[in-house]
């Protein structure tokens, strides 16, 4: 049978827009649709957006510290709405870029919401069309729980859109989108509670730099309120939101923002004219190569429920194109040893296990951990310290994980991720010359465990 397209997708965030274009350079003829915005989540309404607003929270604090350095400076003034009118123009260059890189690939591009009318077949605005091979690559969307007043509320979409920087707001959820949300609202000048229904937050980090972010994030003013949980929202005569509590207590702010998790976006996508199956979470079931119970269609990225990153779902789009259109070339994506960014205040780096896993994994551990103040800060009042931590096989030298808590921590573990990702023993770290004067030479330099 002749099909109108070798690949459909339907998606046009970081993982479709990869395995459409490396589709396409393959030979393969390609259609993308994309019902909102090119580039997905991650450019419009994820981390581009929100690493933005994380280096506009960051100004306060240097003011702050300038002084130290013989700055004086006026009263500073932050305004919201200048901010987010540079953000939305930056994005919409990328939206752009995102469209060259498609039709510069050969792909056709299709603007509409596409469903499946059967496991070759998508219509998108009336049309239908056929492909050997159908990708979804859909991606996954703010959930807000369904509780009393839940209309009064925001997730992290709209939080890149408020008109106005709300004076108090309440931060509900524990995972790195509230954490890092928490960071920018407070550091902006709102008066931020970040509320947790758990004993501490970033549930699956290593304990000691879940416990460090929060004594610094402490330290810095950020109300943070752990088993702790909204029972419903009532709007207030003068506009602004009582929350109630299930403890009892009330709380009074002016904006309330969940990031209580994401769900796959399923919706109207016509899975049921297909033989395509969910897993019990909800997301769709895939194999180890992508392909769903129905044969004819693949899925990745956020709506598959793995690893929900961006640069996982580049690589997931990337193995789908190469395993279908470049064989000689296809390699599974490796999910071990994931570098991963939390952009707080002060932000995380980590790569490799946890303290906690290496030891259930049954690893005889060796712990090498260091808390100093950054030499930037010791011209200045601020008392912030930045936690490093190596986590080694006390019977094999290899370094299992590295964790880090401090300014620039993503960039650091970026190049140590590497060194993991090639084996690399705790004698390699020492026998490296470290970069002097620099947080980052603190990894090499760490020689006494504090645990074993």
């Amino acid at each position: 049978m002749a099909y109108d397209f070798d690949l459909y997708v339907i998606g046009a965030g970081s993982g479709g827009v990869r395995s459409a274009r490396f589709a396409a350079g393959f030979g393969a003829k390609v259609a993308v649709a994309e019902s909102r915005y090119l580039g997905g989540t991650c450019v419009n309404v994820g981390c581009v957006p929100k690493k933005l607003l994380v280096y506009g929270a960051h100004f306060a604090e240097d003011f702050e510290q300038a002084a130290g350095f013989g700055w004086s400076l006026e009263e500073a003034n932050f305004d919201w709405v200048t901010l987010i009118a540079n953000k939305d123009r930056e994005i919409n260059r990328l939206n752009g870029i995102y469209r060259n890189l498609l039709v510069n690939s050969g792909v056709t591009l299709h603007e509409g919401h596409a469903k499946l009318v059967g496991p070759h077949e998508v219509e998108i605005n009336g049309q239908r069309y056929s492909a050997r091979h159908i990708l979804i690559a859909t991606g996954g969307w703010p959930q807000i729980p369904q509780i009393p007043g839940h209309e009064h509320a925001i997730g992290s979409n709209e939080a890149f859109f408020l008109k106005e920087l709300p004076k108090r707001i309440l931060v509900v959820g524990g995972g790195y989108i509230a954490v890092e949300f928490a960071g920018i609202f407070h550091g902006l000048g709102a008066q931020t509670q970040l509320l947790y229904r758990g004993d501490l937050f970033l549930r699956g980090f290593d304990g000691a730099v879940r416990k460090h972010l929060q004594e610094e994030l402490t330290k810095r003013g950020l109300d943070l309120q752990f088993n702790a949980d909204i029972e419903r929202i009532d709007k207030q005569a003068d506009g602004s939101l009582k929350a109630t509590l299930k403890d009892g207590r009330e709380l009074v702010t002016d904006c309330v923002f969940y990031a209580t998790g994401r769900r796959p976006m399923l919706d109207n996508l016509g899975l049921e004219n297909t033989g395509v199956k969910l897993d019990k979470r909800g997301f769709i079931e895939v194999d180890e190569q992508y392909q769903t119970a129905e044969p004819s269609i693949l899925a990745i990225g956020d709506v598959i429920g793995r690893v929900q990153l961006t640069p996982v779902a580049l690589a997931e789009g990337m193995a789908v194109a190469r395993r279908l259109f470049k064989p000689e070339q296809y390699r599974p994506v490796d999910y071990s040893l994931i570098p991963t960014a939390v952009f707080s205040q002060p932000s995380i780096g980590t790569v490799g296990l946890s303290e906690e896993q290496a030891r259930e994994a049954g690893h005889k551990v060796q712990i090498f951990e260091s808390r100093f103040r950054p030499m930037k800060l010791t011209l200045t009042e601020c008392q912030e310290r930045t936690l490093m931590k190596l986590v080694v096989d006390a019977e094999t030298d290899k370094v299992l994980g590295c964790h880090m808590v401090g300014p620039d921590a993503g960039e650091i573990v970026q190049g140590l991720a590497i060194a993991l990702k090639a084996g690399a023993t705790k004698r390699d770290f020492d026998e490296t010359i470290g970069v002097h004067p620099t947080a980052a030479e603190e990894f090499v330099t760490m020689r006494t465990p504090v645990a074993g």
